[in-house]
This record gives C-alpha cells, structure tokens and sequence, in this order.
C-alpha cells in the first residue's frame, strides 16, 4: 500500500491504462490487447513492491569540516551513504534540510547504488550569522528507473554546525604595571622560592598525589597539597552589555554584533595569554565549560542574543562578587552616567580597568547620544579606566593598543 501511494503521475496513467486495456480486452474478447494491459497495469504494481523495500537498505552517516567556524566562513558537509544490503538501489534524489542562514537546501541525484556500495556526496555551507545551527535530517526520494514511483524516506540523524563571531586578532599589549596577562612572572618566582615557601592546604578527595607537599604532611601529621596554582593564577572578567536599548542596528553590522565580536576578540586575546576568564553580561554570570576557555567563550557568544534589561546592575553586582579579578574588561554600548559611576567603583587597587564603548551615534546621527557618552566617558576616565572609544567602521585592533599600561614619567 505504501508503494501505491507513491505512484508518480505516470504510474497512476499506466495503471489506469492498464485496467482500461483490461476491460476492453473483456468485452472485444482480443487476447492480444490482454496481453498488453497485463503487462502495462503489472508495470507500476512490480515497480511500486521493489522500491517500498528500499527503505530497508540505506544507512546515511554526515561530517562536518569544521563543525566550529567563524561567521562568513565556509565549512564542508559530507554524506556518505551505504547501501547495507546484497541487491542494487534504484535512482536516488537526496535533498538534506539547512536552516535558512546556511543557504538554500542542497539536492543530488544517484543514479545507482551497487550492493554493499557507498557514496560519498560533500557541499558547503556558510552563514554570516553567527548561531548554532541544525544541519539534517536528509530526505530521500527513491524512483523506479521508469518513473512510476517515487518514495520520501527521512533519516533521524541531524548534526550542529556551531559559527562563532569573529575574532579579529589584537596586537600584543601591556594592560598593566602590576599584572602582565600570563601570570609568568609570578609563576617563576613561586618556582623559585623553594617548598617552605608554597602555602599548603589540606587534602582532598580526587586531589593529584603528585602535588603532596610530604614536609607539611610531617609536620601537621596529615596530608597536605601544594595550593599555588590556584594561589597564583592571574584572573580577570569580561562584560559584554547584551541590553537591546543600549545598541543601535540590525543585522551583522550592528552596534551589538560588533560588541560581540570585541567581546570574543579580547575574550581570545586574554586567554591564549593564559588569563583565567570569566564572563559575565547585563543578565548576570556566563557559565563557561572545562574544554578551553577560547572555545568555551566562542561557543557561549554564538548564542547569545540581545536582552530586554535597561539596566547593568546585575552585570555590576556580579563582577562585585568576584573579588579577585585582576582585570575587567567591559564592551559597553550606550550608558549614562549613573551606570557609568557604578562601574567606576569597582576600580581599586592595582585592578586595572578597560572599557571598549561603542559610539552608538555612529549607527544613527544623535547629537543627544553623544554628549551621554562623553558624560560618560568623563566618569570612568576620571577613576582611572582606559577607556576605548569604538565608532561604526572602525576595527577593535585599531584602538586596542590605548589600553596599554603608560608608566608615569620620573
């Protein structure tokens, strides 16, 4: 029965032809129009059994290369199809299902399969958008090589194409006096200062043995570890303001897929000089994975999207909550200067502060907006923040290097 529902208008006509053969056969008693309506109306019934049990000899397997790439960059699909059995498959029409992003749905033909064959068919993909995106499942359309009968078969199996934001490499700067963005330096001395110098903790379940500090565990006469990499290691926070009212345009030329990329830019920057980071955006703390804090970072800024808060206050009181942070890098869109003072507090010490501030007045001519943005540059400025201006058109690795470290004159 499912064979006979797929019959292509040419099969319905040769069935039809067939039946009326037949009855003009019975009526006109011609044994020879019998034999031709037999033979015309079998045609399509033979055709429709042998390609309803097709659906039981393909196995579909799809790779991605990559499966992460950046926005406006091309990744490769590739199926590869196996016929798992011992009789040869009909004409195959293969169309695979993209979200809108990655292009219009890619379709191929195969003429045959042969037993126990495989196919390997590749096409590319590319979004400028960044996203996750659900590649599959594939369709398949099996015909008969006469044309009267088409079977849809779908496969289960789907995979995800990540595209993150782009990185725009920055040039190599010194953020601060006091904090260089490896932690190198304090590494080697903590290396170089001997055991009695290491700040020793108790052991605990799933601890490393290899890092038992064995003159501490004499002297408190229960096991210590070694606790100088998490004494030592240098941390900072990234603010990415994500508020739909604080960014201007649409599409990825906007103020908010700009901050993005910045964010990522820095984010990247940061981490290949071995800063443990941490993000952190207007809705609160970012959870970021154990599998490298680049991809972790690019992965989460793929997804995000852009909130309806008016307000940086959770974003202000999480990076509050993180004490240790050594740097705070903040990519701001627009801010008044009331958000601008509370981020100014959180400067103290030999904490070093960069904002990146988009001139959302650059995405639309607003004389209003950009005497918010000077009020607002003038406050953190004024506690010691470096500060970034960001106009449309203008690439993040242009202005990084004004947020190096300026030693003061003698």
């Amino acid at each position: 029965m499912t064979g006979l529902k797929a019959l292509t208008s040419r099969g319905r006509s040769f069935l039809a032809s067939g039946f009326a053969a037949l009855l003009c056969a019975f009526f006109l008693g011609e044994h020879d129009l019998l034999r031709v309506a037999v033979l015309i109306a079998a045609l399509p019934l033979l055709a429709a059994m042998v390609v309803a049990r097709t659906r039981y000899r393909l196995s579909c397997a799809r790779r991605l290369d990559p499966a992460r790439v950046e926005a406006g960059s091309d990744s490769t699909v590739t199926l590869r199809l196996e016929n798992v059995t011992r009789l040869p498959t009909g004409l195959l029409l293969i169309e695979d299902t993209l979200q809108y992003a990655l292009g219009t749905r890619p379709r191929f033909v195969l003429d045959r399969v042969e037993a126990k064959g495989v196919r390997e068919i590749d096409y590319k993909v590319r979004s400028d958008l960044r996203g996750r995106f659900t590649i599959g499942p594939l369709a398949i359309r099996i015909t008969d090589p006469f044309g009267l009968v088409e079977l849809a078969r779908t496969f289960t199996v789907t995979d995800s194409l990540v595209v993150t934001p782009q990185v725009i490499p920055l040039p190599p700067v010194r953020l601060s006096g006091e904090w260089t963005g490896g932690g190198d330096s304090r590494t080697r001395s903590v290396a170089s200062a001997g055991d009695d110098d290491v700040a020793p903790r108790e052991y605990r379940q799933g601890d490393d043995l290899r890092r038992v500090h064995w003159r501490s565990t004499a002297r408190y006469g229960e096991l210590m570890v070694r606790r100088e990499e998490q004494q030592w290691q240098s941390r900072g926070a990234l603010l990415l303001d994500t508020r739909r009212p604080a960014h201007r345009g649409d599409g990825p030329r906007s103020s908010f897929e700009v901050a993005v990329s910045a964010a990522a830019s820095i984010g990247v920057h940061l981490a290949h000089e071995g800063l443990g980071l941490r993000l952190v955006t207007d809705q609160g703390p970012q959870h970021l994975t154990d599998k490298g804090v680049s991809w972790s970072l690019l992965d989460t800024l793929a997804v995000v999207r852009q909130s309806q808060s008016r307000s940086l206050e959770q974003g202000v009181a999480a990076l509050r909550q993180g004490g240790g942070d050594g740097l705070i890098v903040a990519v701001l869109g627009a801010i008044d200067p009331e958000e601008a003072q509370a981020l100014a507090r959180l400067r103290h010490g030999h904490m070093t502060g960069v904002a990146v501030m988009l001139d959302v007045a650059s995405w639309e001519q607003s004389r209003a907006a950009d005497e918010r943005f000077e009020q607002a540059q003038a406050v953190l400025t004024g506690t010691g923040w470096r500060v970034l201006r960001l106009p449309a058109g203008t690439s993040l690795a242009t202005v990084w290097p004004d947020a190096a470290y300026k030693r003061s004159a003698a």
